[in-house]
């Protein structure tokens, strides 16, 4: 789990906005269309691994993967929520 903290100081790199943590239901949600090869991420890579956890952006438009307790805060690994059907 991400120390609050260091949670407070990560922004989008694209907006600039604040992330929080994504909820459990989010993540369940998303695991579920990824079992099912329906996530990309915004570089266009089709997504098998499952979600260890997620930051959710302000707008709740985007989130970023944690990979290995680690948050991916890149672009291309991003994924849009809501129409992100591959």
């Amino acid at each position: 789990m991400l120390n609050p903290e260091f949670l407070k100081l990560l922004i989008c790199p694209d907006t600039g906005q604040s992330l929080i943590l994504a909820d459990s239901d989010l993540i369940s949600g998303l695991n579920v269309d990824i079992q099912l090869g329906k996530i990309c991420n915004l570089g266009g890579v089709t997504l098998t691994r499952p979600l260890e956890g997620a930051l959710v952006r302000e707008d709740r438009q985007v989130i970023y993967p944690i990979l290995d307790g680690i948050p991916a805060l890149l672009n291309d690994e991003a994924i849009q929520l809501g129409g992100n059907d591959a």
